[in-house]
This record gives structure tokens, C-alpha cells and sequence, in this order.
């Protein structure tokens, strides 16, 4: 998984903490033009992540590259979703938390109970993406009003001919996230106008690829997930276009940095925590994820930030670094 990465910014802070340089100096690895070079110590112990399953790939990948750099440090990678991962993020069980949506109010006060505090940083867009089973010929493009139809409490809508008249007589099958899901949050806000909100006789799962494996296994399969799962799947599965009042846009990576794909564009976070950054292994992983931020999404086939984006999360790391002195 060699891939470029990109140089480090011209610019950091003159005074930092001794352990935050030789964190920075101990990413840089053979290639010192990412990290500002260093003596090449090498550390070691653990970084525990858990947290949204759409997040989940991207910081596998920003693992895997770092490994290359930093082998004696071993990141872990759960998917307990959004909700369950800031469960235990708050308390204290995992040094950062993968998240599709930002934290919310009674997430912040058990972090705030437990004296957890974080950092907060974007590191990814996403097209949140329906999909059908690879043969549903009958339909390319589904109106939000389409979706809210199908997703709304107490829907009844199990044919696709219920959706619209012109579609086959062919049973709907429903898959997507569960309630611990980021996406499932997002999803049901955007589209049935309130977080939470949604029809229960569907197939739920935290593991985005059971919803993949469900969705490819029925003709008339529809799902949501991250646009990452699609992209692993496009041999198995059709991404639809979403129609939100001006014109049926596809899921892509221009359209979402643009927010044209409305309303299902969204931001990706990672939340790291103070006590965590301490640790010299966790803050060096942090600096990587940020600093080659652009090559790991990319690696993963995520949606890069746009350069508003990349401005405000290299302002966020050195704030970190500031905060560190």
C-alpha cells in the first residue's frame, strides 16, 4: 500500500512540548519530507478506535500506511457505529472515536462527566448512498419525497410498483443501518425530517457490508451506507441519482465537496482524546492521519476535503500542537 505522500506544510509552531516533537519526528519515517524529518525513533505501544462503520475503512487505511512507518505501534479498528463508539469513548475504553456525524448534546455531557475531553477533526466528505441490486433495470433516480415514502414510521410501501406505478410488480426488500449508526441519524433527519425517525420492519446492521451482502442477494434490494461501501461493490451493486427538487444527481466526489448531492452529503470526523494525545504512539498516528490526509482518502477510495476543508483541519492540528505547549 506504498502510495505518495504529500509534503509537510511549510509552516508549525516554533515551541512545542518535547514529547509532541518527538512524536512529529518519529512519523516521518523514510520519506522525512512528511513530518520534518527527525532521527528516525521508532515507538511503540497501542491506539484503540472504535466507532462508525463508515468511518471505519478510512482509518484502517490511515493504520495500515502509518504501520509502514511506525510498525511497533498497533492500531485497532472497531465499528460499534457512531453511537455505541462515543459510548465508549466517553468512557475512556478508546483513545479516538470514529464518527459520520458530529457529536451530540448528551455525548458531550458524558464525556464532560467523565473528564474526556477532544478534538474534533473533519477528515473526509461522503456521499451517503442508496443502492439496489445490480438487475433493478426499472430504475436509475429516486425523488427524496420517493425516499421519505419508503423510509417514513409506520411506511407500508413494499412493492416497488408502490413507489411509483411505472416500476415492476417486484417486493421491496429494505436494508440499511442500525440505531447505533451515524448513518441511520443522518439518513432519517435529512430525509424523514427528524433524527430517528424511521420504519422498523427493515434489515438493521452496524456492518455496513451485511447490508452490501443483503442488497446483492435480492432483486428488489434497496439499502443506504457510505459512499466507500459502493465503491468497494459496484460490480454487485447500482448506486442511485437523488432528485432533491433541481435535477437527479449521482453520489461522486465533486457533487458531495459541493454539497450538489443534497441532501445527502455529509462531513466524516475522528474525535481524539486529550488524555490519549499524551501518548506519544496516538499523537504520531493523529499527525499522519491529518498530515496525509488527502492520500489516505484517496488509498480508501473516500471523497477527499476540499481546500476550505484541508485549511480548517491543518488550523485544527496546529491548534492541537499549540494546546500541547
Amino acid at each position: 500500500m506504498n502510495i505518495p505522500t504529500p509534503s509537510r506544510r511549510a509552516q508549525t509552531p516554533l515551541a512545542l512540548t518535547a514529547a509532541v516533537l518527538l512524536a512529529v519526528s518519529a512519523c516521518g519515517g523514510a520519506d522525512a519530507g512528511t513530518t520534518g524529518g527527525g532521527d528516525g525513533e521508532q515507538l511503540s505501544g497501542s491506539v484503540k478506535v472504535d466507532g462508525s462503520s463508515t468511518v471505519a475503512p478510512l482509518t484502517t487505511a490511515a493504520a495500515e500506511l502509518f504501520a509502514e512507518e511506525q510498525p511497533k505501534v498497533r492500531v485497532t479498528v472497531g465499528t460499534s457505529g457512531t453511537g455505541g463508539g462515543f459510548e465508549k469513548f466517553c468512557n475512556g475504553e478508546t483513545d479516538i472515536s470514529d464518527a459520520s456525524r458530529p457529536i451530540k448534546d448528551e455525548e458531550k455531557a458524558a464525556c464532560d462527566k467523565n473528564g474526556v475531553t477532544y478534538d474534533e477533526f473533519q477528515v473526509a466528505n461522503d456521499a451517503l448512498t442508496v443502492v439496489v441490486n445490480k438487475d433493478a433495470e426499472w430504475v436509475d433516480c429516486l425523488t427524496v419525497q420517493q425516499l421519505k415514502k419508503i423510509w417514513e414510521p409506520g411506511s407500508k410501501v413494499n412493492n416497488w410498483n408502490e413507489i411509483d406505478a411505472k416500476f415492476p410488480d417486484e417486493p421491496l426488500k429494505l436494508f440499511g443501518a442500525g440505531t447505533d449508526s451515524g448513518t441511520f441519524d443522518y439518513f432519517t433527519d435529512v430525509i424523514n425530517g427528524e433524527e430517528g425517525a424511521s420504519r422498523t420492519d427493515y434489515s438493521p446492521s452496524e456492518d455496513d457490508n451485511v447490508t452490501v451482502q443483503g442488497v446483492a442477494g435480492s432483486r428488489g434490494g434497496l439499502g443506504y451506507f457510505g459512499f466507500s461501501y459502493y465503491e468497494e461493490n459496484t460490480d454487485k451493486l447500482k448506486a442511485l441519482k437523488i432528485d432533491n427538487g433541481e435535477g437527479c444527481v449521482a453520489p461522486g466526489a465533486e457533487a458531495a465537496q459541493t454539497g450538489e448531492y443534497a441532501p445527502l452529503s455529509r462531513p466524516l470526523f475522528i474525535y481524539p482524546s486529550a488524555k490519549a494525545l499524551e501518548r506519544e504512539e496516538v499523537l504520531a498516528f493523529v499527525e499522519y492521519y491529518v498530515e496525509n490526509n488527502k492520500a489516505i482518502a484517496e488509498d480508501a477510495k473516500f471523497i477527499p476535503l476540499n481546500s476550505e476543508q484541508e485549511t480548517e483541519l491543518e488550523q485544527a492540528l496546529d491548534k492541537l500542537k499549540e494546546s500541547a505547549k
